[in-house]
């Protein structure tokens, strides 16, 4: 066992028996670079990576390259996930020096953490037209042995060039309004939209809800019918296609085709969580069963599967698992959820079968023509093929076959659990418990913030701590786990009203300002000022798998300001966009979540305020509703007094600072709302 053997991180302890002497990241393994005069070798993944998985059986099992590497670097393995600002930082070298970035990541650095050298996957020989790792080892040994100089001063500049590159924008130009952004990201976005299958440009597709965000607040602010058909198509698409687990819900990562057939297998936590507010806004707006019945499928997956005993909600589950329980260790792709046709034979009976492969395009030979490599012969992957009418068989069917794939060997299970991507869990559950009634959901969702403030919020001085794992709670929260955890409290006040839930909000958003806020230039870092270990701060701000802090926390700000009147909060929110105005100008699609609370800052704003004692009738009213640009809020924590009317369930219905005459009942108030 090496170094990694004492850590948390399921990622690392993967690696824990790999003969390459790991260090995590830290001190040690720098000042060790540096008394032994070495570059380091950083190589960051995470979990359920397939193509981390390939490289550590490939290279980091090997003993010649480990012994290569042993004796000529100073090797790190950082999990992405637990520390998102290391993995930015390289990330960011990565793709700027070789037009491409992803995982693993595989970056080399000076001893002072300046990086000189980087890529992804490295075959361990010459292939795929990508040199092989051994041999790029030792020219690069060759190199630091032989013309150090050049290699620092290549360190020096990257980093300068790094710290031109992120800054945050150039403010507004003169001339360009907010809605120019949002009309040149629809335009392009409306270009690149995939009318046959959904989804944008080609293959591989990936879901990036975000985009759907802005698309359906498009629509209501300019009532777009495109806006929200891409939007429909593209959820409908996904939900018949292999993306969905169809068994036993949840989307996979992405798709490899263009057609949402065959996914990347593994199952990530804020997919599940974005997805199903996409689902649920979707449903608000057609009233269409089936986007609700996608978003229980999503909740009733996470709530079995990815929810912890203590209340938290754990953060993924790999592609691969085996085949064969015989064989544990050989494992492939997508094994846990492939069927061949003889299987659902004998499962279900040749008449059964039949109705069952109809519905779910099951072929005798397999249904995956696009295989490179080799995992699917004579598998099919289940997708929604045609309608069939017996639908009580269909319903036995599947539930027969869960039980049968529950007795298969599982997928990994990234078992620690993520302040951000709970908070994003957390949004969702309340969404859902609110708008599709369901008690559970809405409880569940408490569970888990009484799990993070049990766990990972430290009282004494207001800080948020990131990861949860076996008992240990560390890692001091980035931006995006107080910007997330701050929109869960929010979400979770407009389902209860619990005030506790509000003030933890503000809490956590004044402690965000204080810790990441960049007060001269605007907007706000990932990091908090006083992190040594890192040779820059970033103010990150692509919506890509997963909305930026910075979208998420100014979203946050311009909430918390319309429902507590607090101006320092509306101030940090405008600097914010401000800041970003030159980015949103020159590649708007690259922000969609950030056009989002533009367009929250701008459009017209709508307050309800209940007074009196809660009528579940109004409330159904106002959750059935999609109104993305309002806020709801209880009388009591109003900055201007609105009485109940004579002692009655009352609402106020306010746009753009003009209240309508209270109502009492769900039908009057019902003509109040677009």
């Amino acid at each position: 066992m090496n170094r990694l053997a004492g850590e948390k991180s399921p990622y690392l302890l993967q690696h824990a028996n790999n003969p390459v002497d790991w260090y995590p990241w830290g001190d040690e393994a720098f000042e060790k670079a540096r008394q032994e005069d070495k570059p380091v070798f950083l190589s960051v993944g995470y979990s359920t990576c397939h193509w981390c998985h390939v490289m550590e059986h490939e290279s980091f099992e090997n003993p010649r390259i480990a012994d290569l590497l042993n004796r000529e670097f100073i090797s790190i393995k950082v999990d992405r996930e637990e520390r998102p600002d290391v993995d930015r930082i390289y990330m960011l070298f990565v793709q700027a020096a070789t037009g491409s970035g992803g995982w693993p990541m595989s970056v080399f650095l000076t001893p002072d953490r300046k990086p000189f050298f980087g890529g992804t996957y490295f075959p361990p020989d010459n292939r795929y037209g990508r040199p092989g790792f051994a041999s790029l080892l030792q020219s690069l040994a060759h190199a630091w042995h032989t013309d150090r100089a050049k290699i620092e001063e290549s360190g020096a500049r990257v980093i300068e060039q790094l710290k031109e590159y992120s800054g945050a924008g150039d403010g507004a130009a003169s001339g360009t309004s907010a809605m120019d952004a949002v009309e040149t990201a629809y335009r392009h976005f409306a270009r690149s939209f995939d009318p046959r299958h959904g989804g944008f440009g080609g293959a591989p597709k990936f879901p990036r809800p975000s985009v759907l965000n802005f698309l359906l607040r498009y629509h209501a602010q300019t009532k777009d019918e495109e806006a929200l058909e891409m939007t429909l198509v593209t959820l409908r698409e996904m939900a018949k296609g292999g993306m969905n687990d169809q068994l036993g819900g949840g989307f996979h990562r992405y798709s490899v085709d263009d057609h949402w057939l065959v996914p990347h297998f593994e199952k990530m936590l804020y997919d599940q969580a974005q997805l199903a507010v996409s689902y649920l806004e979707a449903f608000q707006i057609t009233g269409e069963h089936e986007f609700a019945h996608v978003a229980r499928t999503v909740f009733d997956y996470v709530l079995r599967d990815l929810a912890a005993p203590e209340g938290g909600f754990y953060s993924a589950e790999d592609a691969d698992s085996a085949p064969d329980p015989a064989h544990p260790g050989k494992k492939s792709e997508g094994a846990f959820y492939l069927w061949s046709h003889l299987e659902l034979v004998q499962a279900l009976g040749e008449q059964d079968a039949a109705i069952f492969s109809r519905r779910f395009g099951v072929a005798e030979h397999g249904n995956v023509a696009e295989d490179p490599h080799g995992e699917f012969i004579g598998k099919n992957i289940l997708y929604q093929a045609h309608f069939v009418e017996n639908t009580p068989a269909i319903a036995e069917a599947s539930q027969r076959l869960v039980e049968i794939r529950s007795r298969r060997p599982r997928p990994h299970l990234d078992d620690k659990i993520l302040a951000a991507w709970n908070g994003m869990m957390i949004s969702a559950f309340a969404k859902g418990g609110r708008i599709l009634k369901e008690p559970r959901y809405e409880a569940a969702a408490r569970r888990a913030l009484d799990f993070i403030r049990a766990k990972l919020w430290r009282e004494s001085d207001a800080t948020l701590l990131r990861r949860y794992r076996g008992g240990d709670a560390a890692i001091e929260g980035f931006l995006d786990d107080y910007a997330f955890a701050a929109l869960a409290l929010l979400d979770m006040y407009e389902a209860n009203f619990d005030a506790a839930d509000l003030d933890w909000a503000q809490r956590l958003a004044e402690r965000a300002i204080e810790l990441f806020e960049d007060r001269q230039q605007g907007g706000f870092f990932s990091t908090a000022a006083a992190q040594p270990d890192l040779v820059l701060r970033l103010k990150d701000d692509y919506d890509g798998a997963e909305p930026s802090g910075n979208s998420a926390i100014t979203l946050a700000l311009l909430r918390l300001a319309r429902i507590t009147g607090r101006d320092d909060f509306r101030s940090a929110a405008e600097r914010t966009l401000h800041a970003f105005a030159g980015r949103l100008r020159a590649t708007p699609t690259a922000v969609p979540q950030m056009l989002v609370a533009q367009m929250f800052a701008t459009g017209r704003r709508m307050e309800i305020v209940l007074a009196g004692p809660r009528d579940p009738e109004m409330l159904a009213a106002i959750h059935a509703k999609f109104l993305p640009n309002a806020i709801l809020m209880r009388a009591e924590q109003s900055p201007v007094p609105m009485p109940a009317a004579g002692g009655q369930p009352t609402v106020y219905a306010c746009e753009n600072y003009t209240c309508q005459l209270p109502v009492t009942d769900a039908a009057s108030l019902l003509k109040l709302l677009p």
